[in-house]
């Protein structure tokens, strides 16, 4: 390893050392040397049982293979097939009936329900802006976006459009906060007569505050301000509580391939524990800088003080099993497994949070929460577990002090749901669906079994609905409600929230507390959701329907016997080459792991490595079956390198791929697709990480 030292044994790189040394350990008063003796020992203990669960996952895949290839199509005998998983370890007995125990847990996750934000570690604007967007203006939502028909016309505020938004929030009021007669569309001002006076908690300076659903909204009076001069009540904006919690992401969304990345990594986490970080940018010929916003103060009814808080609940989200860091050499010369370093250092640095040292309480209920993602089955969740116990062993925490997330996004997770979720039944706060990684691992764990159907047709397929409806009724079953997150995936087009304000209540409708969104802007839109739908009452409603068979989860998409013109054959593959071109070249060029991203046609979609998985599982698993030919896919590709060369004209650090053999983002987009059956379980990061370190060693 360059620029290393030793540290207990480990070779550390000089610039992780130097970031644990001098700007996290000693503002918490801990001792180096025991640190890293600490650090080293959970290595010793934990990495040889890492690489025997990444080898067992090898070995089921294999025997999947086997199986497939023997019994190729559909599956006709499901209770064989169903054994054969049972006998081979893939399935494991359902536990005894059980109740998670998880205590010390904040209100935001247990108590409430609202938008999530996921957003990349390593944009430190990206980052404040997510941490803030615990509150929104529902006014800048609806004016801006096309949440309402029309557009704003240009050249400062259009007062036609205003009427709008002003319009349409009024009438959301009416629905949440009924007056005891009239509209608000006709209040003048003073305390309002509520229907139900209990929604009034308080007041901030002239603006009026209420709760509804567990959420508050701030009807901001502010005759002095241009909109609320010509209200007839001062009406200047309506804040809704948005964004309650959200992910910091050092996985999926980030591309972080090196100890430079990774440090960079957790200087934001550390800024976010501290209260420290900020963003400046110029705008409009400004510079602006971001800073963490503060709590809220307000005074009750009562005129008692008080105040609530100014930030979304942050979870930090750690790397799963499968990557190792050369961050970390161990004494062997391997590099030491990411996840690993992940849980002992995002732990280490949220003791600033715990002890109260950074400038802004994140748990006020005294806990850690990391999500943990690409889990494979029960063993796996295990294994987290005591991994969390020694981390907490190592910086003296009480036991479940760090609480998990379990994405629910692996075939072998959702079919043992219960059985992971009893893995970890005392620090779990959170499960998640996450469909595309999902989709991307159901297509790779059945690749031999024939061709898979169309991407567009997935999310009808009745294995995608069963899995959905799984996840939320296990969790129910097993006493998540009111205790923890039951979290339904990612709106991925943050241009069209007239479309997601029609669609995405389906998520609340589901049962689910928690969905994910795309922007802050996003966030205040959906929060809209919580309050036309009480979610812990949808969850009581559903919390005694059935569990959707395993038959129907295990249901494979193959396409029987289905015949494609060539004309849908390159659609499919002009469409898959095209995201993942579009995605892989900022990845690998320009170390940007999440962004928006046109489409084929042209239409910004949120894309990150799980999105990469399925287009390139897909095409691969088409390659394999020979519905495509090896020469339709690269041309494919070399059409598709030309559009996305234009979609990116305007970016002046845009490396141009096509008709250039030599662009290395290029070629990792083919290897995913050529290389993709032969990648452990479909995943995309060791290629990318592959490509990323030989741009990064050019420059």
């Amino acid at each position: 390893m360059p620029h290393s030292v030793e540290r207990a044994g480990l070779q550390v790189a000089d610039i992780l050392a130097q970031f644990v040394e001098d700007r996290v350990l000693p503002g918490l008063g801990v001792e180096a040397d025991g640190f890293w003796r600490g650090v080293a020992d959970i290595f010793a203990r934990f990495t040889p049982e890492n690489r025997t669960l990444l080898e067992k996952r090898d070995a089921l895949q294999g025997r999947i293979d086997e199986w497939h290839s023997a019994h190729p199509g559909p599956i006709r005998d499901m209770a064989a097939y169903q054994a054969f998983l049972r006998d081979i370890g893939y399935l494991v007995p359902e536990p005894e009936p059980f109740t998670i125990g998880t205590t010390k847990v904040d209100p935001e996750i247990a108590a409430m329900a609202g938008p999530q934000l996921v957003v990349p570690v390593l944009n430190a604007r990206f980052v404040l802006n997510a941490a803030n967007a615990r509150w929104g203006s529902l006014y800048d939502a609806l004016y801006g976006t096309d949440a309402l028909p029309g557009s704003p016309k240009p050249g400062g505020y259009d007062a036609e459009r205003g009427t709008q938004v002003i319009a349409w929030a009024k009438a959301f009021l009416d629905t949440c906060i009924p007056l005891a007669s009239g509209s608000w569309s006709d209040f003048s001002g003073g305390m309002p007569d509520l229907a139900d006076p209990g929604q009034f908690v308080g007041t901030r300076d002239d603006s009026l505050l209420f709760v509804h659903n567990g959420l508050h909204i701030e009807v901001v009076i502010d005759r002095s301000h241009p909109i609320g001069r010509d209200d007839p009540a001062g009406i200047a904006d309506v804040l809704l509580e948005s964004a309650i919690t959200t992910i910091v992401d050092l996985e999926d969304s980030v591309a972080a391939v090196d100890a430079e990345d990774k440090v960079a990594a957790y200087s934001n986490w550390l800024g976010l524990m501290q209260g420290t970080l900020e963003e400046s940018f110029d705008k409009g010929g400004r510079t602006i800088t971001r800073r963490l916003n503060p709590d809220r103060d307000y005074l009750a009814p009562d005129g008692t003080p008080y105040s609530l808080p100014g930030r979304s609940l942050l979870f930090v989200r750690n790397v799963g099993h499968l990557m190792t860091t050369p961050a970390v050499n161990l004494p062997d010369g391997s590099e030491a497994p990411e996840g690993i370093l992940d849980a002992i250092l995002t732990s280490t640095i949220a003791l600033y949070d715990l002890r109260g040292l950074g400038e802004y309480r994140n748990s006020r209920a005294g806990s850690i929460y990391i999500v943990k993602p690409k889990m494979h089955g029960p063993e796996e969740c295990a294994f987290t577990d005591r991994l969390f116990n020694a981390v907490e062993d190592l910086l003296g925490l009480d036991r479940h002090t760090v609480k998990v997330g379990v994405m629910d996004e692996e075939r072998r997770t959702s079919t043992n749901l219960a059985a992971c979720i009893e893995t970890v039944k005392n620090r779990i706060v959170f499960i998640n669906t996450g469909f595309l990684d999902r989709t991307g691992d159901e297509m790779h764990t059945a690749m031999r079994a024939g061709p898979m159907i169309p991407k567009g047709e997935m999310k009808s397929a009745d294995w995608l609905i069963a899995y959905e409806d799984r996840n939320v009724r296990i969790g129910l079953a097993h006493g998540l409600s009111e205790r923890a997150q039951i979290g339904k995936g990612m709106w991925a087009a943050p241009d069209r929230m007239a479309d997601m304000l029609e669609q995405k209540i389906g998520h609340p409708g589901s049962g689910a507390n928690t969905a994910w969104v795309p922007s802050p802007t996003a966030a205040t839109l959906h929060a809209t959701h919580y309050h036309r739908l009480d979610v812990f009452t949808r969850q009581q409603e559903i919390a005694d329907e059935a569990i959707p068979s395993l038959d129907r989860l295990l249901t494979i998409p193959v396409a029987d016997g289905r015949n494609w013109t060539g004309e849908e054959v390159t659609r499919e593959l002009d469409n898959n080459a095209q995201g993942i071109l579009g995605y892989v070249v900022r990845w690998v060029d320009q170390g940007v792991g999440c962004s928006k991203v046109p489409d084929i046609n042209d239409i910004g979609l949120m894309e990150d490595r799980a999105t990469l998985r399925i287009s390139s599982q897909h095409m691969a698993n088409w390659l394999l079956h020979g519905i495509a030919s090896e020469a339709a896919v690269n041309a494919a590709f070399d059409r598709m390198a030309k559009k996305v060369d234009a979609q990116n004209a305007d970016d002046p650090a845009y490396r141009p791929m096509a008709g250039n053999p030599d662009s290395l983002a290029l070629q990792a987009a083919r290897a995913l697709v050529f290389e993709g059956v032969e990648q452990p379980n479909g995943y995309t990061e060791p290629l990318l990480h592959q490509y990323r370190k030989r741009v990064k060693a050019q420059a």
